[in-house]
This record gives C-alpha cells, structure tokens and sequence, in this order.
C-alpha cells in the first residue's frame, strides 16, 4: 500500500470507532429495571412490556389468578401492571420517546453519489462519499444531550406509571367504599319500607292520621331515592375501577371486590418519616432538572451550530479518453455553508429562551413541590384523625343511643317508629364513618404520589352529617 494511503486507510477505522463510542443508546429494560427501582413501591418490581405473545400469555395468566379471589388494593396493582391495554401503551409510547431521543446523539449516514459523464468520446466517472465533519466533531456532546433527554424520557415514563398506579388505588378505594355504603343503604331502605308498612295499617285501624302516615311514607320515599342513588354510586365507581386496570368484559364480569374497605392504621405515618423524602430525589424535580440540563447543553452546541456547517468529502474519478487507456485521480473536497442569509440569531434566541424557561420551570417545580407535601401531609394527618374520631367516638355513641332506646322501648316509654328512627340513625353513623374511612385512603394514595413527586391533589370532600334526632319520624 502506498504510504499516502496508509494515513486514509486508518482514518476509517478511526472514524468508526469515534461514532460508536458517541452514539447514545435506549436500552428499554434497563429503563424499565430503573423505573422498577424508583417506584418499588408502586410497582413492586413488576413492570414490563410485553413484547411476545409468550410474555402476554404469561400477563394473560397472572390476570386470571389474580381475579379468581376478592382483589384487594395490592391486587389491584399488580392487576393493572398484568393487563392495562393503557399502561402497555405508555410503555410502548416511551420507548418509541426514548428511541427518537437516542436517535439525535447519532452521526448520519455517509452519502454516496455517482456520477457518469461523457462528452463527446471521452468517459468520466466519479464516485464521491461524503459526511458531515461538523457532525462528526460534536458527536460526543451530541450523544451527551441525547443521554440527557432519554433519562429525562425514563423520569416521565416513571412518573406516569405512579400517576396510573394511583389512579389504581384510588379508583380500588371508591369501589368499595361503595359497595359498603350500598351495603348500609339497602338497610336503611328496608327498615323505612318496615315502618312506612306499619303506618299505614295503624291509619287503617284509625290508630294514625293522614299527616303522621305521610311522614313516615315521605321517609321511605327519600330512603328509595338514596338507594338508587347508591346503587348507581356503586356501578359507577365498580366501571371506574374495571377502566382504570383495563379488564375487559369477561374480565370484569369476574371482578370481586372484598365487602369493606381496610382498618384504619393504628397511627398516621410520623412527619419524621416523610421528611426522610430527600426534595432532590422526587421525581418531578429530577425530571424538570434532566431537561434544564438537556436544554443547557443543547444550547451551548448549538451556538456554534446555528452559522456552521461543514462537509467533508473523499472523490476518485475515472476517466477514458477517446482512443486511450483509463486514467484515475483522487482528492477530497469540503463543503461549508456561507452565512449571508442567516446568520443563525433567530435559532440562537429560541435556544436561550429554552433553557430559560426550562430553569425557570425547575424553580416552579421546587417550590410548587414543597407546597405539595406539605398539603398531602396535612390532608393526610386530617383524613385520619377524622376517620379515627368517627370510628372511636361517633359510632360507638350511636351504639349506645340504639342500645338505650332498646330498653326505653322494652319499658313501653318509645314506640317501635322510634325505635326503628334510631335504627336508621345508627346507620347512618356508620355510612358516615365510611366516608372517612374513604377519604382517609384516597388521602394516604396521594401522600404517597406525593412523596415520590407525582402529586394528584390532596382536597378533603365534605364530612357527612351524623346529626338527626328522633323527632325527625315524627
């Protein structure tokens, strides 16, 4: 080989192994081992696409085990991570994310063209193969901000599997809050029905007049309303439930819930274990942090970028004159765009407004997530005290009224529509009580969204009222 060859000979090699070594890659099941790792608690290890059919039969099967008994909260999730159509999806989404993200920290592939040409008896022909220097230059910090947008694509990836896996539990929790409180409904329905029945045959035998009949039938008017109403409530919240671990019909014909909702903690988490939530590990503000760094980055390439463009290109020509043997020449050429129209001002300032805005929006996050756990943790602490004052002082009060007029009604001194009042009182303490126990679990989901740094709201609804007197039957 001639020595001038030699240099261009090894200049290939060279070239490749700099553009292998720059390429940024999205590795999808380390990115799912990562999210797995940030969201153990949501995820329980458990998340994976499923890519085969062997691997959604697998899911199929976990799916059918996981329905044969009542579901729990835990079982709702790992449900949902079995089968959700809408999980897969996000799944699928973010790889196709993180595969574009990865796809700009790679050098483009070099062109060839070929050339013919005759004039007159003469042939010539060219073989040019050029690639973009500029881009070969800056592929190291290419495949840097590359890296910086796939690891911010693995944060969104992982904080919209919380975001659904909340949705999970809260959706689990209305479903049977529920089903409990229709459970109670239907009670209250039946001993109404029981008392407006025995009104009207005390206003058949003249025992009772128009109005005090009507009373007791306006009652059990109202509590017919209340149970289709809590009927409705009940299928309405068992279909949230069916759409957020996406069963389909079969599936959710299937679906058994347990008949109440879990008991209470003995105590509320201590605000030392929510402070040991480091603000910097949450994942909103890593991800607001991933893309001020990938803006940053960006920028600082393309200043350069935005008035320079280079090419380099390698030719070797053929040529057959008329009547003569071939001749053969090579050289190089370089090709560098000239900024006379566009002097790259305006890519420049979209640029800086970019990572302007971009840090800006790291600062928000920062100070919105502050705010955020503070209001989870209040709402969390209220939410319990409330169900703990309902369970340990509202009922067992109501108990105790019921269990007193059972006696003043067995001395004659009440009347069994007093008696039955009191009834429906005392069940409606423990509807009550379900609603805080409600409220209480919906608030401990979104502490825990909360925590690791994907707030979903932390509102208390409006506690019932468990007032009422005796009078009101009459």
């Amino acid at each position: 080989m001639p020595a001038a060859a030699r240099p261009r000979a090894a200049l290939l090699p060279l070239l490749a192994a700099l553009a292998l070594a720059g390429c940024a890659s999205a590795d999808l099941d380390g990115q799912l081992a990562a999210a797995n790792r940030d969201a153990a608690g949501f995820t329980g290890g458990k998340l994976a696409l499923a890519r085969t059919d062997a691997e959604r039969t697998r899911m199929q099967a976990e799916a059918d085990r996981l329905l044969a008994t009542p579901l729990d909260q835990a079982g709702a999730v790992q449900l949902a991570l079995a089968g959700s159509p809408a999980l897969q999806a996000a799944l699928a989404e973010h790889w196709s994310a993180s595969a574009s993200a990865a796809q700009g920290g790679r050098i483009a592939n070099p062109m060839f063209s070929f050339e013919r040409t005759r004039l007159g008896g003469e042939l010539e022909i060219v073989r040019t193969l050029s690639f973009g220097l500029f881009e070969l230059l800056t592929l190291p910090a290419r495949a840097a901000v590359a890296e910086r947008r796939v690891a911010a694509s693995q944060l969104q990836l992982t904080a919209e599997v919380v975001r659904q896996i909340t949705e999970v539990r809260q959706a689990w929790v209305r479903a049977v809050a529920a089903r409990q409180n229709l459970a109670y409904a239907t009670q209250v329905h039946d001993s109404a029905e029981a008392s407006a029945e025995l009104a009207r045959r005390m206003q058949a035998v003249g025992n009772w007049n128009r109005l005090t009949r009507a009373r007791q039938q306006l009652f059990y008017a109202d509590a017919a309303t209340q149970l289709a109403l809590a009927r409705q409530a009940e299928l309405a919240t068992r279909e949230a439930l069916v759409r957020a671990l996406g069963l389909d019909t079969a599936q959710a014909a299937r679906l058994q819930l347990p008949k109440r909702l879990p008991e209470l903690p003995t105590q509320p988490v201590a605000p030392e274990a929510m402070a040991q939530a480091a603000p910097d590990t949450r994942l909103d503000l890593r991800l607001a942090r991933a893309r001020y760094d990938a803006a940053a980055a960006a920028q600082g390439l393309g200043r350069v970028g935005s008035v320079l463009d280079v090419e380099l290109a390698g030719k070797r020509s053929s040529v057959w004159p008329e009547g003569a043997g071939h001749e053969t020449g090579r050289g190089w050429g370089l090709g560098v765009r000239l900024p006379l129209f566009d002097f790259g001002g305006t890519r420049r300032d979209a640029m800086n407004a970019e990572t302007l805005a971009a840090a800006q929006r790291l600062e928000a996050t920062r100070r919105a997530a502050e705010s955020q756990l503070r209001e989870s943790q209040a709402a969390y602490r209220t939410a319990w005290a409330l169900a703990r004052h309902y369970r340990d002082e509202v009922v067992p009060l109501r108990r105790l009224m019921q269990e007193e007029n059972q006696l003043r009604y067995n001395a004659m001194l009440i009347g069994v529509f007093e008696l039955l009042q009191d009834a429906r009182e005392q069940v409606r303490s423990v509807m009550a009580a379900i609603d805080t126990q409600q409220q209480f679990w919906l608030a401990d989901a979104a502490l825990q969204a909360s925590l690791i740094g994907q707030p979903t709201g932390a509102t208390l609804g409006a506690m019932p009222d468990v007032g009422g007197s005796d009078a009101q039957a009459h």
